[in-house]
């Protein structure tokens, strides 16, 4: 059996795709509502985030023979607990993740390491600045950004109870939150630009799946200056970028009775 982190959606259809391989998986998500998709399909689901220890002993409670890792690409913690319990159990680990997109070096666009140099960097240059980057990092622009003078920021994220509760707790608006589940167009994007009179978007480099380059052209057809989050710099060992690549790899444990559901 394959334990499978999906962070992404795209990451939710190669499951899919596993499973109709017929690969046995066991499917770790974070919400309730990524995994309706899946417990739909007829996977096995396990949701919410998991500790290296709690992803052992679900490796041990479980035999799994393999992780695949297609959390978020932003999701450093998770990643780094799937490669740590692999590498305790002795099993592969197999990192999948989405391309990223290709951006340019425009006189518009600012390459950051990290979210606080992306709040920092924003807060130097005043204005009303656009968040693209939800809601897990909110409070770290909060914390530099809410409540300065010459500063108005707009959070756009998904629109749950839990996130809204998290606005009003670090004291943002009503007024300044965007509340709404993407992806977004360019056209959509720019339509947001123009009514908040955005002058900085903050986004991350995602992929396409993220929609990065929609948000980013709408930005600079507007003449919208760009803070792009650069992802982080981990080192996974092998990263599979499709789908054909990360089965040809599994192939090389297939035999094993408890990753394949029968024996080929």
């Amino acid at each position: 059996m394959i334990l499978f982190l999906a962070g992404t959606s795209d990451a939710r259809e190669l499951a899919i795709e596993l499973q109709a391989k017929g690969y046995r998986l066991l499917v770790s998500v974070v919400t309730e509502s990524a995994a309706e998709s899946l417990k739909s399909a007829g996977l096995d689901v396990s949701v919410g985030r998991k500790t290296s220890e709690e992803m052992a002993e679900i490796i041990r409670r479980n035999q799994i023979s393999a992780i695949v890792d297609a959390s978020h690409p932003f999701a450093e913690i998770a990643s780094q607990n799937a490669m740590e319990a692999a590498n305790s159990a002795g099993i592969p680990y197999y990192r999948y993740e989405r391309p990223g997109s290709i951006l340019s070096d425009h006189p518009l666009i600012t390459y950051v390491r990290d979210y606080r140099e992306a709040a920092e960097v924003a807060l130097e240059r005043k204005g009303t600045i656009f968040l693209t980057t939800g809601s897990k990092t909110l409070h770290i622009f909060a914390e530099v950004l809410n409540g300065v003078e010459g500063i108005r920021m707009i959070a756009r994220m998904l629109p749950n109870e839990e996130n809204m509760r998290k606005c009003a707790e670090l004291g943002i608006p009503q007024k300044n939150i965007v509340a709404m589940q993407g992806p977004f167009s360019e056209e959509l994007n720019q339509a947001f630009y123009r009514h908040y009179g955005v002058s900085t978007v903050i986004t991350k480099e995602s992929g396409a799946e993220g929609s990065v380059q929609e948000k980013v052209k709408a930005a600079l057809d507007n003449n919208v200056q760009v803070i792009v989050i650069c992802r982080p710099g981990i080192d996974y060992g092998r990263v599979y970028e499709s789908s054909t690549e990360l089965i040809e790899a599994l192939e090389e444990v297939k035999r094993d009775e408890h990753l394949y559901t029968q024996r080929g």
